[in-house]
């Protein structure tokens, strides 16, 4: 008979660790028929470069989709923005995948994004002005926390099959918004055009007409649908967004985003469907630490912004500034606490290691002095204590080993002796040729 393997990779930082990568990289290594995605939604961005010079950022289709055959699951966590998947399916296709959406299973209990939760999600940010959190300007946020404050609005993805039914939902949906937005002032083109979306008792309809194309080509799968899926013998990659230092519960609050990383919760995906079966997690890192808008990043530093080039990272748009810093051995050991029990690493950008003189941060010197060399995870979530390390962290000197790291093999050793795990694969470039099994790394 045969097994069903389940692996999953986990980020260990803020995002931007290279996930992207290493799941296309598996897939062709290891015959991977399916991945899923378990948590986030629209607002994740997976670069994937062929050695031919294509390339593509995923957003909600699986980074395995350049592989032909390879199919897609969001699984019910995930919050589906349906007109995205249109618009992202034609850019695979001009990329040279055709079948992306035959590819494409979606958990008909998928909480589904509209322009609505979109219009909220930013005009919520606006109005922060200098303590903004940090969002991506997709809506994912807005839509988990209408879910929870107004459940009977809520909308799933199975819901969009009747029609009379989403459109009464979305009316409702925008009055609420609308009314809850009545106050804002106009004061930009952009808040003008936000505040528009919520006042047009016609966008609804027009935006049921345009979902439709996904609901033909990816209908609504029952659970015992997505079940049977995930059963299947082979090889089942389950790729994680976002990163854990973002975790809602575990990232430094309120510059977070509405999603779980952690071993706990792609197990609650296959236990949700009736699956018990051993998962291999992989947690993902880079030589570097990297931030992509506002939120704490003790290691910082300008001369990095300068030296290491991210070409599909840019400053501009709604995440704002893209900050690199040096590894971070206390941010490590926070993030391998809070993700779960790991089986191995797997470390992205080792080619910067030779291009950066990277320094190891083994501790922080705090506002009263005090040298801290760890973080403390609390026992249950709890906002009010990620604020206080974000305070914290706000606040806080770095300290630095006196040389810095002499090259890929000193940054693997040093994130072995930390982890006590071992680093399976490492990558010195954006391509799946350029990532390398342990043994041929150095």
């Amino acid at each position: 008979m045969t097994s069903t393997r389940y692996t999953s990779l986990l980020g260990l930082g803020f995002g931007d660790c290279g996930k992207g990568r290493f799941t296309d990289f598996l897939c062709g290594a290891w015959d991977v028929h399916t991945v899923v995605r378990f948590n986030g939604g629209a607002q994740a961005g997976h670069n994937v470069v062929l050695a031919d010079g294509r390339h593509h950022t995923f957003s909600q289709f699986g980074a395995g989709s350049f592989h032909a055959g390879v199919a897609t699951v969001l699984a019910s966590p995930v919050v589906v923005h349906p007109t995205a998947l249109r618009v992202e399916a034609e850019v695979l296709q001009r990329a040279g995948v055709p079948d992306a959406f035959a590819r494409l299973f979606i958990d008909a209990r998928c909480r589904v994004t509209t322009p609505f939760h979109q219009a909220a999600g930013r005009l919520r940010e606006w109005a922060r002005g200098a303590a903004a959190h940090g969002s991506c300007g997709v809506g994912v946020g807005e839509t988990v926390r209408q879910a929870l404050a107004v459940p009977e609005t809520a909308l799933h993805y199975g819901d969009l099959v009747h029609r009379a039914r989403t459109l009464d939902n979305l009316e409702a949906l925008r009055l609420a918004l609308h009314r809850a937005f009545a106050n804002t002032t106009p004061s930009s083109a952009n808040v003008a055009q936000e505040l528009s979306v919520l006042a047009d008792p016609s966008l609804a309809q027009r935006w049921l007409d345009a979902v439709q194309p996904c609901l033909r080509q990816s209908p609504p799968a029952s659970a015992d649908a997505i079940g049977a899926r995930l059963a299947l013998p082979g090889t089942l990659l389950f790729e994680g967004a976002q990163g854990v230092l973002l975790d809602e519960w575990r990232g430094f609050h309120p510059h977070t985003t509405w999603s779980t990383v952690s071993t706990a919760a792609v197990e609650a995906v296959l236990r949700d469907v009736g699956i018990a079966a051993p998962v291999q997690h992989l947690g993902v890192l880079r030589s570097h630490l990297t931030r992509h808008g506002a939120g704490p990043l003790p290691t910082h530093d300008r001369a990095l912004d300068a030296r290491l080039a991210e070409p599909h990272n840019a400053d501009e748009g709604w995440q704002g500034a893209f900050r690199r810093g040096h590894p971070d051995a206390v941010l490590m050991r926070y993030a391998l606490a809070a993700a779960g029990r790991l089986d191995g690493l797997l470390a992205s950008h080792l080619d910067a290691v030779a291009q950066a003189d990277l320094r190891w941060c083994t501790g922080y010197r705090d506002a009263d002095g005090r040298t801290l060399s760890s973080l403390p995870l609390s026992d249950a979530p709890d906002l009010d204590h990620q604020h206080a390390l974000t305070r914290l962290l706000e606040g806080v000197q770095p300290l630095y080993e006196p040389h810095p790291v002499a090259g890929a093999a000193d940054w693997v050793r040093r994130a072995e002796a930390l982890s006590g795990l071992p680093v399976r694969f490492g990558a010195f470039g954006p391509e799946r040729e350029a990532v390398r099994a342990r043994e041929l790394l150095f």
